[in-house]
């Protein structure tokens, strides 16, 4: 706890950025409840409300179909919250392991063909695999997390690979394995909890990111579906009436943009905070 302080306190963008994303991430879960226009993340629709300029009554403004559009987006934060958790989750459970063991047995048949692996799905850009992957599977909040973790899996196996062999040929590795500890024991005890930074580190810009993707995704019609809300879905519903009902677009927009610059700001924050701890010893 002392710790995570010290990382707010380190700079205030630190604190700016967690206090926006705990703020958005509670938001979502209360505006159903708290919210009067409750009934329109449900779907449903108020064409004599349709199109209003931001307003006492409705912040953000209202949208074609007359819904408030302040509900939407703070609710959307939960689908792209969701996105941003699942991804890192889904990615570090399936990189990890096989960076750790690649790394722990580097050099050897196992690592050669987990590597190789990996770099069969690196040998695709980003985006193309969660495209088929949401192309063929089809388009759902699910499918897009599952798509991009298996574009993003490698990263973190490259990730902890390259931590392992750094960390297993330390000194107290070495006395360790000179008194018969097993390799899953060296794992568990000595490289595992030496990398939880750079993965901490690497989560908090990849969560960002994976917002960024799941919109991009949701833009192009295979990322999330209605009666779903999703900050893309959004964007994607409303860029058609841009010029005339700018405020539809801008405010989901907004607030992807600063979630994905929050997300940012934390990772860079912990690194600088990581790199400074590490100095001092």
């Amino acid at each position: 706890m002392k710790s995570f302080f010290n990382f707010l306190y380190l700079k205030k963008s630190n604190l700016i950025a967690v206090l926006f994303l705990v703020l958005i991430f509670f938001l979502s879960f209360l505006v159903p409840f708290l919210s009067p226009y409750s009934d329109d993340i449900h779907g449903a629709v108020f064409f004599e409300n349709k199109n209003h300029l931001p307003s006492i009554s409705h912040w953000f403004g209202t949208d074609s179909a007359g819904r408030d559009v302040f509900t939407l987006t703070v609710y959307g934060a939960m689908s792209s919250f969701k996105v941003a958790f699942g991804v890192v989750f889904l990615s570090v459970l399936i990189g990890v392991p096989v960076g750790l063991i690649a790394g722990a047995s580097s050099g050897s048949k196992t690592d050669e063909a987990l590597m190789r692996i990996t770099d069969g799905f690196l040998a695709f850009p980003p985006i193309v695999l969660p495209i088929i992957i949401t192309t063929v599977l089809g388009p759902s909040l699910n499918n897009v997390i599952i798509g991009i973790a298996i574009s993003w899996f490698p990263w973190y196996a490259r990730i902890s690979r390259s931590q392992a062999i750094i960390i297993k040929s330390s000194d107290y590795v070495m006395i360790s394995k000179s008194l018969g500890a097993s390799k899953f024991h060296i794992i568990k005890n000595h490289i595992f909890p030496n990398i939880v930074n750079s993965l901490f580190i690497q989560g908090s810009i990849d969560a960002g990111y994976a917002i960024l993707t799941a919109a991009g995704l949701s833009f192009i019609g295979l990322g999330v579906q209605p009666p779903d809300v999703e900050w893309g879905l959004l964007i994607n519903t409303a860029r058609s009436q841009f010029l005339n009902n700018w405020w539809v677009m801008f405010f989901p927009g907004l607030f992807l943009v600063l979630s994905v610059v929050s997300f940012n700001i934390i990772g860079d924050g912990l690194r600088e905070y990581y790199n400074r701890k590490w100095d001092r010893i």
